[in-house]
């Protein structure tokens, strides 16, 4: 990605041209009268707050009422958002954001790099209690680990304001993919007067202050999230798309219903389904590589079962599982069998040989009797485990599916389905057995991946400690190279097994054929309303 380099500490960054990243019609086309895109989410938004927000939708949401550093492009490049362009020292420690003169928050007051500082202080700070709080270390952001560990105070994060539009931050090794970790929500400004207001309830429609390109107007929990325009936005003027509605349907065929009805302009296609839809809506059904890995996430900590401590029990239940009949008889989208952790389109990424993702499913089955043989477990001494997943129709077929295949290991599980809130919370308070999960990149580099393993990760729910696997993650990020380390950290997720690799996600979905502007060169398919239009029939 070329749109940042290493350059000397006065020298702006080459090659960037200041065009507007909004809806790019062309002169031929006539748009519809109506703009209004309405999207389907899965599960209710837990939170609006860009430091509190943890989920894949939470983030499509947030993406449109406020705007961080640097947005996407459709092919997943870098473009200008609140800053234009940014230089960095000769060590690569100190980058230096120009941020725009004509950015606002929807209030009318101006966005100021003073709103970064508060932000990113914000996130770290203990006090605001935030899962995300770890992304700071993962950005190398100067002292965020003593920050988020209480033994410095916020105010010494590496993150100044030297002037209202230039915003300064140091961190403590070079990452040439700093740059891309910005499109984050978590890094997104919000407005310290409006927190200080309205405390919790600053999220609330009506209150909630963005700088996006659209204003929550409507939010009713579980049910819709409607967006507005914001005229305050700095590129409204080639905003076309005037008004965004995001409909909660907890079934995926439900979903997809209400789509062919009308009442939807995107929704995700269920299980199995895609062959036929596209062969009856070759206009509409689409299937692209998304940046997402579908796991079971494995309680190896204190609280979770005995068996569960043994590694040679997981991998017998990672071995157990055909993943080519998930593919091909349940999903049938375009996702891939999985066998390790990072998604396969990951940029510059190789999986290393793993011996049991070159056996065969007859011969993974037979050593995982083995396996399970060893430490004393079969079918005249069944291991009896839990499987929670969050309500959906999909994830219950795999779950049934998985527990079928596993029977005959002598493995009984009990299948247990909550709302994704519960669902999340049970996660984090390791209040689980196993549990379904998928992990969707913050940008497209490996350590999105398997920076979550390691002790000081936020999402490492299932509580898997590894010395090794700290070491070597920690030496990827001083490395020239740090592929081969990488594929260390692979082979040892391999080998101790804390997850069980399921698949990895492809964007199968339903789109109305008068909708322009969704990426589809984007392994992030990070989506902006701003840059959606809907043309007459």
């Amino acid at each position: 990605m070329k749109f940042s380099k290493f350059l000397a500490s006065t020298a702006l960054v080459a090659g960037l041209t200041l065009q507007a990243h909004a809806a790019d019609v062309p002169d031929d086309v006539t748009l519809a009268d109506d703009q209004t895109f309405t999207f389907w989410l899965l599960d209710a938004i837990k939170s609006m707050d860009p430091q509190i927000n943890t989920d894949v939708e939470g983030s499509d949401v947030l993406r449109n009422l406020f705007e961080g550093l640097y947005n996407e492009d459709s092919d997943g490049q870098l473009v200008p958002g609140v800053a234009l362009d940014h230089i960095v020292s000769d060590d690569g420690l100190t980058y230096t954001f120009n941020l725009r003169d004509d950015a606002r928050w929807s209030n009318g007051e101006p966005v100021t790099a003073n709103d970064f500082v508060y932000s990113w202080r914000r996130l770290a700070d203990p006090a605001t209690a935030s899962e995300y709080a770890w992304y700071m270390e993962l950005m190398q952001v100067e002292n965020a680990s003593a920050v988020i560990a209480g033994d410095m105070a916020p105010d010494e994060l590496g993150v100044r304001a030297v002037d209202d539009h230039t915003f300064e931050v140091t961190i403590s090794t070079p990452l040439p993919y700093f740059p891309q970790m910005l499109v984050h929500a978590s890094t997104f400004p919000v407005l310290e007067s409006v927190v200080a207001e309205h405390g919790d309830d600053w999220t609330d429609a009506g209150t909630l202050v963005g700088n996006g390109a659209y204003t929550l107007t409507q939010h009713t929990l579980g049910e819709r999230v409607v967006m507005e325009k914001n005229d305050t936005y700095w590129d409204s003027d080639n905003t076309v798309m005037t008004e965004l509605v995001a409909l909660t349907i907890n079934d995926v065929n439900q979903g997809l219903t209400r789509y062919l009805a009308g009442e939807l302009d995107r929704v995700d296609v269920p299980a199995g389904q895609y062959p036929r839809l596209k062969a009856e809506y070759p206009a509409q059904a689409s299937s692209t590589p998304y940046n997402c890995s579908y796991i079971y996430m494995l309680n190896v900590g204190e609280k979770g079962p005995e068996a569960l401590k043994d590694a040679r029990v997981r991998q017998a239940l990672a071995y157990g599982i055909d993943r080519d009949i998930i593919v091909e008889r349940i999903l049938q989208g375009g996702q891939r069998p999985s066998y390790n952790w990072t998604h396969w389109a990951i940029a510059g990424f190789e999986r290393p040989q793993l011996e049991w993702a070159n056996m065969t499913q007859p011969e993974r089955m037979e050593r995982a009797h083995e396996l399970l043989d060893e430490a004393g477990y079969g079918p005249d001494n069944p291991l009896e485990l839990t499987l929670q997943y969050n309500t959906s129709e999909d994830h219950k077929k795999i779950a049934i599916a998985v527990s079928q295949m596993l029977k005959p290991l002598g493995v009984n599980l009990t299948l247990d389905n909550y709302e994704w809130k519960v669902h999340t919370d049970r996660m984090q308070s390791q209040d689980f057995d196993m549990a379904r999960y998928a992990w969707c990149g913050d940008y497209n580099e490996a350590s999105t991946y398997l920076d979550l393993f390691t002790s000081y990760s936020g999402h490492n729910s299932g509580e898997f400690y590894n010395v090794e696997y700290d070491r070597v993650m920690g030496e990827s990020k001083t490395a020239e190279n740090p592929l081969p380390l990488y594929q260390e950290a692979e082979e040892i997720l391999g080998e101790e097994m804390p997850i069980i690799p399921i698949y990895h996600y492809a964007n199968v979905d339903m789109v109305r054929d008068d909708i322009r502007g969704l990426p589809q060169n984007n392994v992030n398919q990070t989506w902006y309303g701003k840059d959606l239009y809907r043309v007459a029939d």
